[in-house]
């Protein structure tokens, strides 16, 4: 079950959850799940989630500079290496059992770019508050599908390795800790307004990274 709060990080999810469920309902985490994830669908996933973890290290880095109290700061900072721990960890586990071209030899897609430069926008140009609240669905969204893929599972164990490492306690509990720290910001009615909109668009970032991939989108040109 979706792990609905009050306060400010309940505001956030209650702005976005149409979004989320269209997030279960995209046939690229249906087929993770019931083991039909065409592999090179999946393939297209964990070289674009390694471009894209990159810049969401760099965001989490911006955030921690920027952070007004050091307990934010190094939660922050320890979260910006774990990113690129689950880069250097579970992704190249996940390509060396995938044929393909190196990383390095495919450029990030569109949708990559995209939302990165969201992210990086949010973090320093937008108050802290919101880049908080841009980061926030990486975390937030990722755990909710863990915990709903994790009892079906999948009978291909690629995809079951990735549905375990996002539905379990580990990866839960950091979740729990911006969750803890979004709701101490307690902003004003217009910061609200601004996270609420962030975090919107990193939700629909979300569908449509799983969305891209799903479609195999390069550049057209």
């Amino acid at each position: 079950m979706t792990d609905v709060r009050t306060s400010t990080s309940g505001l956030l999810w209650a702005g976005s959850e149409d979004l989320y469920a269209a997030v279960l309902e995209h046939p690229f985490l249906a087929g993770l799940t019931d083991g039909t994830l065409p592999r090179d669908a999946f393939r297209h996933y964990v070289v674009q989630d390694t471009h894209y973890l990159r810049g969401y290290a760099r965001a989490l880095r911006a955030l921690a500079a920027r952070a007004p109290d050091e307990p934010s700061a190094a939660m922050f900072a320890e979260h910006a290496v774990g990113a690129v721990a689950v880069e250097q960890g579970l992704h190249e586990e996940f390509l060396d059992d995938l044929d393909g071209a190196p990383v390095d030899a495919v450029p990030p897609g569109p949708t990559t770019r995209a939302y990165v430069d969201h992210l990086l926008t949010a973090v320093h140009t937008g108050s802290w508050a919101e880049g908080v609240a841009a980061v926030l669905p990486c975390y937030w969204v990722y755990r909710e599908v863990g915990r709903e893929l994790l009892p079906r599972s999948s009978p291909d164990p690629l995809y079951a390795r990735w549905v375990a490492a996002y539905g379990g306690d580990d990866f839960s509990a950091v979740v729990d800790a911006v969750l803890d720290l979004t709701d101490r910001l307690a902003p004003g009615p217009r910061e609200q307004a601004l996270m609420e909109s962030a975090f919107r668009t990193s939700t629909r970032y979300e569908w449509m990274f799983w969305d891209a991939s799903w479609r195999l989108e390069g550049w057209p040109l």
